[in-house]
This record gives structure tokens, sequence and C-alpha cells, in this order.
């Protein structure tokens, strides 16, 4: 696509009212996140006459709060710093991590049609990639796997671009900015960090505060974007430029349905005054369920996350399963297989002055790095703290089937807090008060005021203590192997001095902790489908005209997470097979 992007001056309509009942369109996408955007803007590309429907005020769904890490083997980019990269090898990375717990035909169609879908993306659309020399596959200890080039993220974006539609933009999570709003991402955070140490640091990093400043003062948020902002925001501009169909505060009521084949659907939307507006809108192609998954769904959620709270979800709002019980209702099913209904990650929470709460993932910023450890109720450790996100997540439910888990504290001294923070409070050591004050930070000035603190057994938690800082002086965990494979060593800290980037001894007080819970990030289980993203019924014939993707469709992971972005590359795959196997029902 040409480089050179002209800011848009028109407000896109979102009102219900623009479509007169019962009219036609070739294509109707329920979610706006990557995997409704792909569906959209793919079908827009080609020509089709798109609505896209979202249920919330904002377009972007949980893809907006998320680094947006984009797993797609095989595409030009990533080809660039890994060009011994092959799809046998991705197959049999696959292979090794999900096994049986997923269909393999569905996993080949990912690896078939992932890179030919964000080519169509880069040439057609302002949703442009870059790739880290250093990305490792979580599971890197298994064959196939690789050290750079499957994971692809998006590139930042000018936000003033968007004109008057940035505010459609669903705002990032306020704990993963800094000065009030900036947003940041890894390169940012590295010069951040050592703004006072070099010149490269330094001006990179004014130039960024000076624009955030400048931001406060001329627009309504920040408009350098990055991440999963920058990826909704470029998706946006492209779908609004393509004359894509947008409806915000809308809600899926019902399918039409005639036999097998699904003719439309029936939208309510509510107005400002409270008042409503309902369309019946008829689709050619057919419709396209991605609206997140169960995670926030009233009675799904229980049943298939039996004692996580929902007050523990990072995830966006707008995933309340709504979309999977239409299809359900037209004869959809939902899968059964799979490690787990959900994907994980260790989170810590916090009340906000205006009261609501704040839910932190902690992916890879301070678990497993040096200082650090982790531990149950009774103060001791039950998990390798440098594993995946996912991984530690299960590993916290299923300690907690046996001792008393939920919370687990993760522990530091102030060496580590200094140097990673923890959680919500920043590198550096300063203004910690607050986090004192409301409890999310527990203090000791020796390990056995911790324990008091946090009600551990003490002579339990100083042994493990001692026992996890006598392996972090020789450099080997010998409890949980920390810091032993490529993708651990990654995250650890490459200017440790010790032998070991992972493991660092605890014992420079004051001891600090804050609690984890283990918190559901997306859906694994989800709505059965073929290769082409159709919905499937009872006998394993497809829906004709619905289609699933996204964290609506049953993922193709089995409820592993092998690899970074293994939700939204799927995602953005599986949402350009849905539009062009719909358009296709256009032509016939």
């Amino acid at each position: 696509m040409n480089d050179t992007l002209h800011p848009l001056h028109q407000r896109i309509s979102t009102d219900l009212s623009q479509l007169n009942d019962h009219d036609t369109v070739d294509l109707v996408v329920i979610g706006s996140g990557s995997a409704g955007f792909s569906a959209a803007l793919n079908a827009a590309i080609d020509g089709a006459r798109v609505l896209l429907v979202e249920r919330t005020g904002h377009v972007g769904g949980t893809t907006a709060w998320s680094a947006a890490t984009t797993w797609v083997p095989g595409t030009q980019r990533g080809l660039e710093v890994n060009p011994d990269d092959t799809p046998e090898r991705v197959a049999t990375f696959l292979n090794l991590a999900v096994g049986e717990r997923s269909d393999p035909k569905l996993r080949q169609a990912f690896i078939d049609n992932g890179p030919p879908a964000i080519a169509k993306l880069e040439a057609h659309s302002a949703l442009q990639f870059q790739v880290r020399m250093l990305h490792p596959d979580y599971l890197s200890e298994l064959e196939g796997s690789v050290l750079r080039g499957r994971a692809i993220e998006p590139q930042p974006f000018d936000g003033k671009l968007l004109g008057p539609n940035l505010p459609l933009v669903r705002n990032p999570i306020p704990e993963f900015t800094v000065l009030g709003g900036m947003m940041v991402d890894r390169d940012d955070i590295f010069h951040l960090l050592r703004l006072t140490q070099n010149w490269k640091s330094f001006s990179y990093s004014v130039r960024i505060i000076v624009r955030h400043f400048l931001d406060q003062l001329l627009h309504p948020r920040s408009t350098r974007l990055v991440m999963g902002n920058a990826m909704i925001a470029r998706m946006l501009y492209s779908y609004i430029q393509r004359d894509g169909l947008l409806v915000t505060n809308t809600e899926a009521m019902r399918l039409l349905q005639e036999g097998n084949v699904i003719q439309g659907v029936v939208l309510q939307q509510t107005l400002t005054d409270g008042s409503q507006v309902r369309r019946t809108v008829r689709c050619k192609g057919g419709v396209v369920m991605a609206s997140g998954g169960f995670n926030r769904h009233a009675t799904r959620r229980t049943d298939l996350l039996p004692g996580a709270k929902e007050a523990w979800c990072p995830a966006a709002p707008g995933h309340t399963g709504c979309a999977q019980d239409l299809a359900i209702q037209a004869g959809g099913q939902l899968g059964n297989e799979g490690l787990s209904h959900a994907f994980w990650a260790p989170v810590s929470t916090r009340q906000r002055t205006d009261g609501s709460t704040a839910v932190f993932p902690h992916f890879v910023m301070d678990r497993g790095k040096p200082g650090m450890i982790t531990v149950d109720s009774q103060g001791q450790r039950y998990v390798n703290e440098s594993t995946s996100y996912h991984l530690f997540g299960i590993a916290m439910q299923a300690r907690h089937a046996t001792i008393p888990s939920v919370p687990s504290w993760l522990v530091c001294d102030s060496g580590a807090l200094k140097r990673y923070g923890i959680g919500m409070v920043r590198p550096g050591g300063k203004g910690i008060k607050p986090f004192l004050a409301d409890g999310y930070l527990k203090q000791g000035n020796s390990l056995a005021e911790l324990a008091l603190q946090l009600k551990l057994p003490a002579d339990k938690f100083n042994a493990t203590v001692e026992r996890f800082n006598a392996f972090a002086d020789q450099g080997v965990d010998e409890d949980f192997q920390r810091g032993t494979t490529d993708y651990q060593r990654a995250n650890g800290d490459a200017t440790w001095h010790g032998p070991n980037p992972c493991l660092g001894a605890l014992r420079e007080g004051p001891f600090y902790a804050i609690a984890l819970y283990p918190g559901d990030i997306g859906a694994a289980t989800g709505l059965l489908t073929d290769g082409d993203a159709r919905v499937l019924n009872a006998q394993g014939v497809a829906i004709d005209g619905l289609y699933a993707a996204g964290n609506d469709m049953h993922s193709i992971m089995g409820g592993v997470y092998p690899a970074p972005g293994i939700t939204i590359g799927p995602a953005i795959t599986f949402g350009y097979l849905a539009a062009k196997h719909a358009l296709t029902r256009c032509h016939a």
C-alpha cells in the first residue's frame, strides 16, 4: 500500500438508523477486535458492502488492550529475519505442542493461509507489521520451535490520521501507560529506563514525551498509538477509507435462518437517551461471529471456568458470549477438547480512584526476573516463575486444588523492585507509598516481618527463600528448572551479573510482595468450524452463511499457548478465510 496516508476529516456514522429496515449487505460481522476487523476489512477490500457491529461504544475489543503480537509463521517480514523457517517445521512444532487437542486439518489451514492473509492486508490496507530479532516461541524446548520470525507486531500509528474517529478506538489500560496516558511499547520502555545513560535514549525519550504533552493540550487523548491500539486504529482507518458501515452500542438479537441457511440478523442499538432502534439486516454472504468469546457470559463462565472470578479477568468488557448463544441456537456446537477452556495469566488487582478495578496481567516484566519468587499460602514455591503466563495460571489453579494458592504471592527484594518494578509499581523504587497504603503492595523489613504481613509460616517461607538463594548463586534451579529454555532466558535480564539471567537471590531488604490470581485473558473453547471458518452443526455439517473467528471460534491451539500471539494470528487468518468464503456465496 502507498505509505502516504491522508487524514480523515469526517466522522463515520455509528447509528443503526443509517440502515433501512430489511436493508441488504454482503457481509455482517459481529465484533470489532482483530478477528472481526480482519473479516470486515478483507471483504471491504474485495469490494463488498460490509456492516461491522460492535456491542460497546468503542472498537477494538481485547485486541486494543493487548500488545497485538501476531503469530503467523511464514510471512514475508518474518522470513527476512528467519529465512530457514518452513511450513513443515511449523507443523512439527504445533503437532508436538498441541497434538490431538485440536484438528490438525485446521492447524494446516492456518499454516497455509496465514501468510497470504497478512500479505493481503499489508498490500491493501494501512495495517503494516514489524518483526523483532528475538521473539521466541514459548515452548522453545520443542522440535520445530524458533527464536524469531513467527511473531510479528503492528507498526506504531499516528492517531491524528483518524481525525474525529480517534475516540472510537478503545483507550489503553491506564496501568500500561505512563505520564497520564502515554502508550509505551518495548522500545519505549528500553529507552525510558536508560534516559539518563546515553544520548540516543535521551533524545528518543524526549521526543515521545514532548509529543505526549502536546497531545494533552491539543487532543482528547494521546495520538501516538502502539501495540493493540495501533493495530485497531490502522484497520479502522482502512475500513473507513473503504466505505465500510459501522454501528456501535448495538447487539445482535436474532439470526434469520431458513433450514440450514443464515440469511440475516436482527440488530438493536441503545441510544444515549435510553431509547432503542431495531433493524433487520439481510446479508448475501453471511454473518461472522467474532465477538470475543464467552469470558463474561452469565452461565457459561461458571460452567467452564469454575472458581475463576470474573473480577480477575483483564480482558475487554464486550465478550459476553451472546453471539455464541445465537450460533448455538442456529445449530452450532462448542468444542470440548483441549488443555484448558481459557488462556491464562497471573494477575494482580487494585481499586482505582474512580472506583473501578484495575486488573494487571503479569506477562514478562517481573515474575521471571532475578530477585523474584512466587509462593503459595504455605510460603513454598510450586512453579517455574519464568514459564509462560498461560502455564503459570494453570499451575496456580492445579496447586490450589491441594494447597491454597489463590492468591499466591509474588515476592521480591528491594533491589529487584528498583530494577524491574513489580506489577503496577514502576521500576525505580519511588512512589510506592500509595501502593503500600491501599494494601496492593506488602512490605517487610525482614523476611519474617513480610511473612507476618502475608500470614505465611515464617519458618517455611524463610527456608524457601534460602533454598532459592542457593540455587540463584549457582545458577541452577534444581526444583523447577527456571531459566533453562531459550524463551525463559530471553525474558530474564541479559545484563544480570549472575550465571543465570532468570535467577537472583533475595537478600536486600526491605522485601515486598503482591497478591496474584489466575486471570483468564481469552477463551480457548468456542464454536466448532471447518477450514473456511464455517460453523458446524451436531452432524458436522457447515451451517450455510454462518462463520466464526477469533475467540468465538474453537481454538486451533487446543487450549495450549505455544507461542506469542497465538490468538491474534489465527483470528486474522480465519477472519480472512471467513470473508473469502462468504463472498463466494454472494456471487453464487
